[in-house]
């Protein structure tokens, strides 16, 4: 091998050296960066050298003409770096057999691939390109298979298109796949016209990068183009956090980090004209004085509101006959209702908009089955609906009666992106129960409320001190201050609850108290704390307590049991995390299919999550599954979640994470049967008492939390950072319709 090297150094020329080969295995892909190491066979030599560079989309199997220099790594020795690469099509009968049997080719594996090269040798790839149809004279080949091959064929000549274009104005990106698949043909006039718009229609691309290739493009750095895009992604970056909008001079603040200048005087000037033309909306606050929208969620605020203001009024309902038919249906089903969940079922039926509220074990999923059960008897139509495909099933399996994601409920149509169901086609029902509101953000409220037809009643039940929605807004909590919806508050914990440590250190973190946890061995409960300083010896022991400790003394499968950190970096962090819990549960074998996708690798059996809503495949995030299979030659992977089956292609990999560890954000709406909570002064931005609080009451059977008391008592003593919304504003104010009567 060292000989190979020194031959193919002495070919440098001016410190580059030029290299012709083939792609022989990839061993670190970051699609983030293109960062890519992997192993190169070079034309004329038997071994292998390890080539290390930026790259895009690139492949096993695939030829390249590499330029670079040679370098010692302190680690890995001497390695060729890349500073360009072309690909090259294969000029062999065997370089083309493994070209095209690599997988790059869907509907063309290992042994397609030699026949297809015994039947048309040096010119297959002239026929695949020209004359594709003559691929039928191939055993095995049918016009559905060559409908498949012409169209992976194409799509490969898209994305190099995309890549070179890309390439050539600064920036290295795995991301072509996901352009081409968004813009299609259009891919390169898109980008080239507005760049921006990779930041806001592609996940995973940022600003920075969308800036990287505008300024690249020759867009001068004070363009109005490029400080108006970045005004809009402030915002839109705001929204993400959580908020309705920002005060307009912390819009100007970070318009200007991220512009990395300042232009503030400019900024106001062009926030002037975004409002002038309605992309902007400009609203004065008692609370924030003078802050700034974009248009969708100053839309939806007040169109929530006014729809809540019509909704806010009794209807009629004969309170005793309520109270005799519960009191019969109690006995029936052999249950206790207290008096203030009585009280939450006569309000529900006796208003058009109402909330039910409480924590852990005060008897909300009691209530709303009581309430389903007297609407039922009344002939009433109802409808029940909740924003997680989960916490659907759950609300289905307490009800006795269908349940649906908010989504399906309003028809969501994937290619428009727009509810089917809406003000002028209503939904068909009398009265919507929303479970797990908390999870609501503004727009999805507002497309679920304009859809609700008048004469219908809605309630809306949740825990108001769990995280709130991962969109904007604070739904929930929102309604529920503004004084002008009814609201049930369920307080008081139930014996079956009661007995439940889970239950009682939950209100107690609620109410600001540290409680006094069960250590193990002291005595038999459903919840304990082990106390650990080092996030090295905390990584270990929730790898034991999944993989060992928590199965065998509590007969709870390892895959059932979640393990749930507030922040995904560090030692302690879910990526980390995931990363061993995977290698004690489901390690590497020779036998088991796996693909390698930047930092992950996903394997036949791992636990997987979806990290966005994906409309097309009717996954949305939060959803977690299990890998049933995975194709190279197809390039695809397919994964069993809830109700069914989806399959994955390898572009949209960015799309999912290992799931043995995931945030407690990505936990609302789910329970488990046993959680393992670390909590360590490691995630001190992220300890506060809400993540505290919805991490633990995830857990039905079994909780563990370990770490530091300290940094749990932080946890307990910090409220959650206060979002920017105005909603209960302008219910309070009532003046949610004046100059709005067309926003729907």
């Amino acid at each position: 091998m060292d000989v190979v090297i020194r031959i193919l150094r002495s070919m440098s020329i001016r410190g580059l050296s030029e290299l012709s080969g083939t792609v022989k295995r990839i061993t670190f892909h970051n699609p983030s960066n293109g960062w890519t190491v992997l192993r190169f066979k070079v034309q004329g030599y038997s071994d292998e050298i390890t080539v290390v560079g930026n790259f895009g989309a690139i492949n096993v199997a695939e030829s390249l003409r590499l330029v670079g220099q040679w370098v010692i790594d302190p680690v890995y020795g001497e390695q060729f770096k890349v500073s360009d690469y072309e690909v090259v099509r294969p000029a062999t009968l065997a370089g083309i057999q493994n070209y095209l049997g690599s997988g790059l080719i869907k509907g063309i594996g290992p042994v397609m691939a030699r026949r297809i090269v015994e039947k048309f040798g040096l010119e297959t790839f002239e026929v695949i390109e020209k004359e594709p149809q003559k691929l039928m004279q191939v055993e095995g080949i049918s016009k559905v298979r060559v409908a498949k091959i012409c169209a992976a064929w194409q799509e490969q000549k898209g994305i190099r298109n995309i890549m070179t274009f890309l390439t050539s104005h600064g920036i290295s990106t795995n991301f072509a796949v996901k352009i081409f698949k968004q813009y299609g043909k259009d891919s390169i006039s898109v980008v080239e016209s507005n760049p921006y718009r990779l930041a806001r229609d592609i996940y995973g691309i940022g600003f920075k990068s969308a800036d990287k290739i505008a300024l690249n493009l020759g867009l001068a750095r004070d363009s109005s183009e490029r400080l108006k895009a970045a005004i809009l992604h402030v915002l839109y970056e705001a929204a993400e956090e959580g908020h309705c909008f920002l005060p307009l001079q912390e819009l100007i603040q970070r318009t200007c980090q991220a512009l990395e200048v300042d232009v503030a005087d400019r900024l106001r000037a062009l926030i002037g004209e975004l409002v002038g033309i309605k992309e902007l909306f400009r609203v004065e606050t008692e609370s924030c004085g003078e802050v700034i929208y974009t248009a969708p969620f100053f839309l939806a605020e007040r169109a929530v509101a006014m729809r809540l203001l019509d909704f806010a009024r009794p209807v009629a309902a004969n309170e005793e006959k309520i109270l005799n038919w519960l009191t019969r249906f109690s006995a029936r089903e052999q249950l206790q209702l207290s008096d203030e969940q009585l009280r939450a079922v006569v309000m529900a039926v006796s208003n058009a908009v109402s909330v039910i509220t409480g924590g852990p074990g005060c008897g909300k999923t009691t209530t709303l089955r009581a309430l389903v059960r007297l609407l039922v008897a009344m002939g009433k139509r109802v409808q029940l609906a909740s924003p997680t495909g989960r916490a659907a099933q759950r609300l289905s399996e307490v009800a006795k009666i269908e349940a649906k994601t908010i989504h399906r409920l309003l028809e969501f149509e994937p290619a428009t992106m727009s509810f089917k169901r809406d003000r002028d086609r209503p939904l068909e029902g009398d009265f919507f129960i929303v479970d797990e509101a908390s999870m609501i953000d503004i727009l999805l409220a507002h497309h679920f409320l304009k859809a609700v037809p008048p004469t219908a009643q809605i309630c809306f039940v949740g825990d108001v001190d769990q995280l709130p929605s991962v969109g904007a807004g604070q739904f929930l909590r929102d309604i529920i201050d503004c004084g002008r919806v009814p609201v049930a508050k369920l307080t008081h914990i139930f014996r079956q609850a009661s007995t439940s440590l889970i239950t009682s250190y939950a209100h107690q973190i609620n109410s600001g108290r540290v409680p006094k946890f069960l250590r193990p061995g002291e005595h038999n409960g459903d919840c304990y704390f082990i106390e650990e300083q080092l996030p090295e010896r905390i990584s270990a022991l929730v790898v034991k307590l999944v993989s060992v400790s928590i199965p065998r003394h509590f007969g709870i499968d390892p895959y059932d049991i979640q393990v749930l950190a507030p922040m995904k970096r560090g030692q302690i962090g879910t990526n980390s995390l995931n990363l061993v819990l995977q290698q004690a549960l489901n390690p590497a074998d020779g036998d088991k299919p796996e693909v390698k996708w930047g930092v992950n690798v996903f394997r036949v059996g791992d636990k997987v999550i979806q990290q966005v809503n994906n409309y097309q495949l009717e996954i949305f995030n939060g959803d977690i599954g299990r890998i049933l299979g995975i194709s190279n030659q197809e390039r695809k992977l397919r994964i069993r979640f809830a109700t069914r089956e989806v399959d994955y292609d390898f572009s949209d990999l960015n799309e999912l994470a290992l799931a043995y560890a995931i945030s407690v954000h990505r936990s609302q709406g789910s329970e488990y049967p046993a959680v393992v909570l670390p909590i360590h002064f490691h995630y001190w931005a992220l300890l506060n008492r809400s993540v505290l609080y919805t991490g633990l009451t995830r857990a039905k059977r079994l909780a563990i939390l370990t770490g530091q008391i300290g940094a749990i008592a932080k946890a307990v003593a910090t409220d959650p950072s206060k979002r920017y919304t105005n909603l209960t504003n302008i219910i309070r104010a009532g003046k949610a319709s004046a100059g709005f009567g067309t926003l729907w």
